[in-house]
């Protein structure tokens, strides 16, 4: 009879060894975490990884996460507006399909598809906490913890899971305390989605008050074009209610005061203002002058708000690796879209101008993403679902748009990566009269349809030959075959995307008409006095 074969006790325990590394290496990886810090009008001008020229701002610990993850240099939005960029994000789909158009008509639908809906479904715990801005209450989240509307800075007002409650403080730090106490009390067991979505740097651009003089009345850098005198472009560059000359008002400037401030709170903000406000009454400024005085308080007020962004991401940051998440979490920062910081004498977003139609994006990933990392491929808020969706091991559905960034994380941008990109906004007349426009857009070219008011025409740009945008040429016969590509490509993305050859009547505010005379100055209508647009 033959003994079974014994192995020395050493080589048994060696063996035993092997086999559980085997199957611990063959078994699924952990799913990682996702914390999307989301702000917004937080312009990629205004951020210090990207290496502005105007040097605007230090954002060191949004510049962290550059640094041990990827920047992205070309990331798009599908429409450059608040509430509809939030629900591409939620649903990786135009507006065209996910029926959120602008702000002040949409309604957003929360029975349809959202990637933190898949995602609880498969386990994970969901929070949202900050902004929302898409009027129906959000779903798809275990809690939720968000401001009403725009919401304000300073003491604001706040709904959680559908009931009112009040908070006091700058907003900012309100909704990061929120958003880590979540943190604190989830099940550490699962995985987890935390949306954490700031006002900042919204309008009215309203600074906290350990940031008021940071910048000890710094003097800017101009942009090239802030006295842009809106030739060539057509009428709806001139046709527009956001510069800074005509359009912002005394609120914006800080002329006076937020209604709803404390106390202590108001005696801060006035020893701040009120010396530097004397100073500019008695100066009676005009013209360029009193373009620019407006152009440096915009600018202080703006990139103190982002500072405080800033501080917050810090705070985030800290708190993962004070837990021991960050090597298993996923931190992205972006905006809704981009804005102008006085480009063309403007502030605000909207159009397809690259300072409007560009966000900013950063991702740490440990492990998959190599630090310092730079990626120049177009890419875009239409693509954060299917993002996650995969990083979680989780299918997008076919209803998705967009494209997975995760070949991007590795360093392997595929070589049928997205080359053109279409963009569509809507809304029209409010805020701001930017008439609606649809277009393609390339690494080097534009190509935009202004249409619907009563005077369609087309611009090109060519941002290598013009990277400020101050002209179009369309109508420059040697570029007569490059038109026509753009258009080509122009039609082919509208029929792939499914886009309606007409738009449907909640896309837009009213019927759109021929613009009147008035409104060649739409800012005569309202007085520098007056409250601005909640919504603008």
């Amino acid at each position: 009879m033959r003994t079974p074969l014994r192995l020395p006790f050493a080589l048994l325990i060696l063996a035993l060894s092997h086999a559980s590394a085997h199957a611990a290496n063959s078994s699924p990886p952990q799913r990682p975490n996702i914390v999307f810090v989301f702000s917004d009008d937080h312009a990629w001008q205004a951020v210090g990884a990207y290496g502005e020229d105007r040097a605007l701002v230090d954002t060191p610990h949004i510049d962290r996460i550059a640094r041990e993850g990827m920047r992205f240099d070309r990331c798009l939005v599908t429409n450059s507006i608040c509430g509809p960029s939030r629900a591409t994000v939620l649903t990786g789909t135009y507006s065209h399909v996910n029926g959120f158009y602008g702000n002040v008509v949409s309604r957003f639908d929360g029975s349809q598809e959202t990637f933190p809906k898949l995602l609880r479904a498969a386990g994970y715990q969901t929070a949202l906490v900050g902004k929302w801005h898409l009027v129906t209450d959000p779903t798809g989240f275990d809690h939720w913890h968000i401001l009403p509307d725009q919401g304000a800075y300073y003491n604001p007002p706040m709904i959680e899971n559908g009931r009112p409650t009040t908070h006091e403080g700058y907003v900012t730090d309100i909704v990061t305390h929120l958003a880590t106490d979540w943190l604190d009390q989830r099940d550490p067991a699962r995985p987890f989605l935390l949306m954490l979505q700031h006002k900042a740097p919204h309008r009215e651009w309203e600074p906290p008050l350990r940031h008021l003089g940071t910048d000890e009345d710094r003097v800017y850098a101009e942009p090239p074009s802030l006295f842009d005198g809106y030739e060539d472009r057509g009428i709806a560059v001139r046709d527009q209610d956001m510069t800074l000359a005509r359009t912002m008002g005394e609120r914006d400037l800080k002329l006076v005061a937020p209604a709803n401030l404390t106390p202590e709170q108001r005696a801060a903000w006035d020893a701040y203002y009120e010396p530097r406000n004397a100073a500019f009454r008695q100066a009676r400024l005009t013209g360029r002058d009193l373009v620019r005085w407006k152009y440096h308080r915009y600018l202080h007020d703006y990139l103190a708000c982002v500072r405080a962004v800033d501080d917050s991401v810090g705070r985030v940051l800290e708190y993962l690796a004070d837990h021991g998440l960050a090597e298993n979490t996923i931190v992205v920062y972006s905006s809704d879209q981009g804005f102008f910081l006085g480009e063309h004498g403007w502030f605000d977003k909207r159009w397809i101008f690259e300072e409007s139609l560009r966000t900013p994006l950063v991702v740490r990933w440990p492990g998959v993403i190599e630090p310092g990392s730079v990626s120049r491929a177009i890419v875009s808020n239409l693509d954060f679902a299917q993002t996650f969706l995969e990083a979680a091991g989780l299918p997008a559905p076919t209803r998705m748009q967009g494209r997975s960034l995760l070949p991007i994380f590795r360093g392997e941008t595929p070589a049928d990566w997205r080359t053109s990109f279409y963009y569509h906004y809507y809304e029209y007349p409010l805020y701001h009269r930017v008439r609606p426009h649809y277009g393609v857009v390339t690494d080097r070219y534009k190509l935009a349809q202004f249409y619907g008011t009563g005077e369609d025409y087309t611009i090109l740009m060519d941002l290598e030959a013009d990277p400020l945008e101050m002209r179009s040429f369309a109508d420059d016969p040697t570029y007569a075959s490059v038109r026509d590509e753009l258009e080509q490509e122009l039609a082919r993305l509208r029929r792939e995307l499914g886009v309606p050859a007409t738009d449907p009547p909640e896309a837009h505010q009213q019927p759109l008409l021929p613009p009147t005379t008035a409104a060649t100055t739409p800012s005569a209508a309202r007085q520098p006095s007056d409250p601005a647009p909640g919504d603008a």
